[in-house]
């Protein structure tokens, strides 16, 4: 049977088509809609249209999002798109789309894939962490995905930066009504704020690890200093959950000094004589979470 999964960003939506033996057939990635639900429901039901049309064949649905369904009232809950929040997701696609549609957190579809068939195979414990527009975290044990009684398992995003240096008190606002979140400092835009208020360079993530492996000195600076932040926030998910593999993936995860430079770093903060936990990139890319979205389908 044709499995479709969407990965539904905070910048891009992508649809990819994958047939039973888990071959991928179709890619297509559209823009998010900024802040409008109605336009988001609408560009992902042209995504599956348009799938259909081209496989000429029916498929299942599986969503990966940012934040969670609540287990009350089913309303979507701690999304950083935040026009998604208090909203039917689930109820307005069945019945724009006429079929069920699963959803779960992209973080736990992008761990789901990695762990799968991807860099953290064979694992027994893994946290796939999200670096990208948000900052999300999903743990996968023995091949299923963890959600919790409150469904929001591996949301390390939003618990405080540990151990805080005074400069870093009380950290940048949240849109979750808190300050100093991990997601504020480790996303995309967090790592360009950073840069922006210490240099007045209005440069992005992508931008800021090129010129600082081209000797900008200021560049250097701000990426030495979200190693240091993304060494502590990778710690305490260590001395939580002790995994097996952390994997990274979103737009940040492409930057290839992170996975040398962090390791040597977060040493220092995990409360153990060794660190045997391996950080690794994605083997299918970025968007290795629609993958996992299509793999949503795999159990009952």
């Amino acid at each position: 049977m044709l499995k479709l999964g969407i990965d539904l960003g905070g910048t891009k939506i992508e649809i990819a088509a994958f047939d039973a033996h888990g071959r991928e057939l179709l890619r297509r990635r559209v823009a998010t809609p900024q802040g409008d639900y109605p336009a988001t429901l609408a560009a992902i039901v042209g995504l599956v249209e348009y799938a259909e049309r081209e496989l000429q064949a029916r498929g299942s649905v599986g969503i990966g999002m940012p934040g969670a369904e609540s287990r009350v009232d089913g309303l979507i809950k701690n999304a950083n798109s935040t026009c998604l929040i208090g909203r039917p997701l689930r109820g307005d696609l069945r019945k724009l789309l006429q079929r069920e549609v699963r959803l779960a957190n992209d973080a736990n579809c992008f761990a789901l894939s990695e762990a799968t068939d991807g860099a953290a195979a064979g694992a027994e414990v893994v946290f796939g962490v999200i670096l990208g527009t948000g900052c999300g975290g999903g743990i996968v044990v023995r091949g299923q995905t963890l959600e919790g009684i409150n469904a929001i398992a591996g949301e390390w995003g939003h618990n405080p930066l540990p151990w805080p240096e005074d400069h870093e008190r009380p950290g940048p606002s949240c849109y979750c009504g808190k300050h100093g979140c991990i997601e504020t400092w480790l996303s995309g835009p967090g790592l360009a704020r950073d840069h922006r208020q210490s240099t007045q360079q209005n440069l992005s993530a992508a931008a800021i690890a090129s010129h600082a492996e081209q000797g900008d000195a200021a560049c250097e600076a701000s990426m030495a200093r979200y190693e240091d932040r993304l060494a502590r926030g990778l710690a305490q998910v260590i001395n939580l959950l002790d995994p097996d593999v952390i994997v990274l993936g979103g737009g940040v995860s492409n930057i290839a000094r992170l996975y040398r430079n962090v390791p040597r770093l977060w040493t220092r903060y995990i409360f153990s004589d060794h660190v045997a936990t391996r950080l690794v990139a994605p083997l299918h890319g970025d968007s290795s979470g629609v993958r996992g979205a299509a793999w949503l389908w795999n159990t009952p």
